[in-house]
């Protein structure tokens, strides 16, 4: 396993660069939005690296930062979600953003990423939620603020559709499920009027 290639950029290609160190050449894949694609022909960088191994494959994906690569690995825990997938996801949003989606439950950002679906990202939010720890100052107040703002945003709905403020109430303090978003309030809410 490498931790880390320590090298210059030797060639650019279509989803990563070459890194030569000591007279070897590593391809090394990068996400779509890393500052490593910005140096120069032959500027020396440092990126950390993950090595994948597949029975009839053998690749070397790549971050400029420690961060990321434990978001890559922690994605690669999730069922079903492979280096490409999570690759995908770190190419459309950066680290702190990723996090924050998969805390606040936020499907919709994770969905843009190429070959994760809805049921995916829902996997992704449901496994690692409580994994990734305190992001930017988003503790579990910060995250019971945002269930409570989702759970008033259904009563609302709720009442938009003419039930009555005590239905809507009755209906939405009777989900035990906790981080839904708006939209999973009012359907468990309306299955139980």
């Amino acid at each position: 396993m490498f931790h880390y290639i320590k090298g210059k950029v030797t060639m650019k290609f279509g989803g990563g660069v070459v890194v030569e160190t000591n007279g070897i050449g590593y391809e090394v894949f990068l996400p779509d939005n890393s500052s490593i694609y910005l140096t120069n022909h032959d500027e020396e960088i440092l990126v950390y690296t993950a090595m994948i191994i597949k029975e009839d494959d053998v690749s070397i994906y790549g971050f400029p930062e420690k961060e990321a690569i434990y978001l890559f690995r922690k994605l690669m825990t999730v069922s079903g979600v492979g280096a490409k997938a999570a690759l995908a996801i770190l190419s459309i949003m950066p680290v702190l953003e990723v996090k924050k989606a998969i805390v606040f439950g936020d499907t919709a950002s994770l969905t843009r990423a190429n070959g994760i679906g809805k049921k995916s990202a829902e996997r992704i939010i449901l496994e690692l939620k409580d994994k990734l720890g305190e992001v930017g100052g988003l503790n579990n107040e910060s995250r019971n603020a945002v269930v409570s703002d989702n759970k008033s945003e259904a009563i609302d709905a709720l009442l938009g559709l003419g039930y009555s403020k005590s239905e809507a109430m009755t209906a939405i303090s009777g989900i035990t499920q906790d981080n839904l978003t708006t939209e999973e309030y009012i359907k468990q809410a309306l299955k139980r009027i």
